[in-house]
């Protein structure tokens, strides 16, 4: 597979570049003409996966997050999220629904269940003390002719 295109972004490990981390992603796939319908779903799977370092990796203290978002003329997109933070001992445990490490008791549980159901495939690696890195595929339909591409 040959991407054709691709950015990095390192950011603070802080709630409130959840929302950039987002907009800096939808933003970089909207060349591939995107439906309204995938843009959410790489949108919203990036949140939780940003949203998950931020909260579980650096639970005491601040860390970076780093993001790497690629895709191939073909419409593969392929995002990484990736933490130095602590790790997860049991990566098939925490992509359980409702399972959380979170000291909050108004985490739910559910951020890897809400990104395999928007993504076509998510991959977890992730080592104690040494950090984790969660990446995102989907692939976009091609549009129907029908629709005029924007320039």
């Amino acid at each position: 597979m040959e991407f054709v295109n691709e950015m990095r972004l390192v950011f603070p490990a802080l709630p409130e570049n959840e929302a950039f981390a987002r907009l800096a992603v939808s933003g970089f796939i909207l060349p591939l003409d995107p439906t309204m319908e995938a843009l959410a779903d790489v949108k919203t799977a990036v949140s939780e996966a940003v949203t998950n370092a931020i909260v579980h990796a650096y639970p005491r203290g601040s860390g970076t997050v780093r993001l790497r978002a690629r895709y191939s003329a073909d419409g593969l997109i392929e995002v990484d999220v990736s933490d130095r933070g602590r790790g997860i001992e049991d990566v098939e445990r925490a992509r359980q629904p409702f399972f959380t490490t979170g000291e909050d008791e108004e985490r739910s549980g559910m951020g890897f269940t809400v990104m395999e159901s928007f993504m076509d495939r998510v991959v977890v690696r992730s080592a104690p003390g040494k950090g984790t890195t969660v990446r995102l595929y989907k692939r976009l339909q091609p549009r129907d002719e029908a629709v005029p591409r924007r320039a």
